[in-house]
């Protein structure tokens, strides 16, 4: 029978996981080898008869096998990141605020160790969407006595300020399971921990799906202010106010209600070389022994600490070696003095004992999920929210060591 142009199939992919030729298929399913070619290259459709057999002979079901095109869905969706019009994309999906959010699989944003599964793909069309509110900001850091970098709402230029147009796309799902879809938590921080956490809860409830998008504090912040994420996880310290995240939530969301919930404590210092060969102690040190750097980028809370640190101490930001080496998360920093680039930077004492590495504490931050008050409802936010009291997650963050959580899940501000 010719092929029906909007049936596909999978049968080589499953074929050969099994580590069967298309000769052995044809044996155990009564077939001949042909007729396994002629289904593999879409150049013929197999009878009811015969799909049964290749069922049965594979160990699946028909659906695992066979399925008609027409039969996914699609879906209109806004790109949470600007890409070129006419690129094809792979794409991850979730529902936020009413609205479907597509999350391009690009560069590293594909990856975390094995590249991620997409739930569907599209081609970027660019349309002003209505109802997305703008992000208020200056879009240039703000400088402080003479120290450059130092910020009050660190919105970096071009990092979360509202686009003349956001991305509409048509998405044609994978997978017609939209349930899952509906059921996903999109969470953007930088911590961890947050993985961890994901990971335990999806044990906890397997209908739910947490979807992490690394993003620093303040990126993390403008994401959950435009939409594009349930939480936001952050951990900035205000001096002005000696108050932790409160008044950056403030700024940014502009009136709009949320609360934040505490994930822990964490201990934030400089990382270094094991054994710490050059006997550094202080940020003072790093400068006296002419040590090299690496930085993070505006809007994260490491850098902050590390200008709020030098600017304590009248400390150039210039006279630090590297201080404009960036690097956009905690394991990239921990590889970059790992691997000999630099001698020091600045992360967490649960990141310098997964790598092995030296630590000086600095400051002890607190690590705050900030949602808007419209999400906290939802099923879905509320089965993760409910696991933070947990002792599998308790677990998980107590063996990483640096990280006091005492106080996971207390509301600690409204705003």
């Amino acid at each position: 029978m010719k092929q029906d142009s909007d049936l596909r199939n999978n049968l080589k992919s499953i074929r050969t996981r099994l580590g069967m030729s298309q000769q052995d298929l044809a044996n155990i399913a009564s077939v001949t080898r042909q007729t396994i070619s002629g289904v593999e290259s879409g150049q013929y459709a197999p009878s009811v008869a015969i799909t049964l057999r290749l069922a049965k002979a594979l160990g699946c079901q028909v659906e695992d096998l066979f399925w008609l095109e027409r039969d996914l869905p699609e879906v209109e969706a806004v790109l949470a990141k600007p890409v070129p019009n006419g690129q094809q994309l792979r794409v991850s999906m979730a529902r936020v605020g009413g609205q479907w959010i597509a999350y391009p699989l690009i560069g590293k944003d594909a990856f975390r160790q094995d590249m991620i599964p997409a739930d569907g793909e599209a081609v970027a069309v660019s349309h002003p969407v209505a109802g997305v509110p703008p992000v208020v900001g200056s879009g240039e850091p703000v400088r402080v006595d003479g120290f450059p970098g130092i910020t009050k709402l660190l919105n970096p230029k071009g990092e979360g300020t509202s686009q003349k147009g956001t991305n509409k796309v048509r998405v044609r799902l994978l997978d017609d399971n939209l349930d899952t879809l509906h059921n996903t938590v999109v969470i953007a921080g930088c911590a961890p921990v947050i993985s961890l956490w994901a990971r335990a809860t999806e044990r906890w409830h397997p209908q739910l799906r947490v979807q992490y998008n690394f993003a620093n504090s303040m990126a993390a912040l403008h994401s959950l202010c435009r939409g594009e994420a349930h939480i936001a996880g952050m951990h900035l310290y205000d001096p002005e106010t000696g108050e932790y995240n409160t008044p950056f939530v403030r700024d940014v969301l502009a009136g709009r209600k949320a609360v934040l919930i505490t994930l822990g404590v964490w201990e934030e210092g400089l990382l270094l070389k094991s054994g710490n060969p050059m006997g550094i102690r202080t940020v003072s040190d790093l400068v006296a022994g002419g040590a090299t750097i690496v930085n993070r980028e505006i809007g994260s809370g490491s850098r902050m600490l590390l200008e709020q640190t030098l600017q304590k101490e009248q400390i150039p930001f210039h006279a630090v070696q590297g201080f404009d080496n960036i690097l956009k998360n905690h394991q990239d920093v921990a590889q970059a003095i790992l691997g000999g680039v630099v001698d020091a930077g600045v992360s967490t004492a649960s990141v310098a004992t997964a790598f092995g590495l030296g630590f000086i504490p600095l400051h002890q931050s607190r690590y705050d999920l900030v949602i808007l008050k419209e999400y906290l409802e939802e099923a879905p936010v509320q089965q993760l929210l409910s696991t933070l009291g947990h002792r599998l997650v308790h677990s998980q963050f107590e063996i990483l060591g640096g990280y006091d959580i005492s106080k996971i899940g207390e509301v600690v501000a409204t705003v």
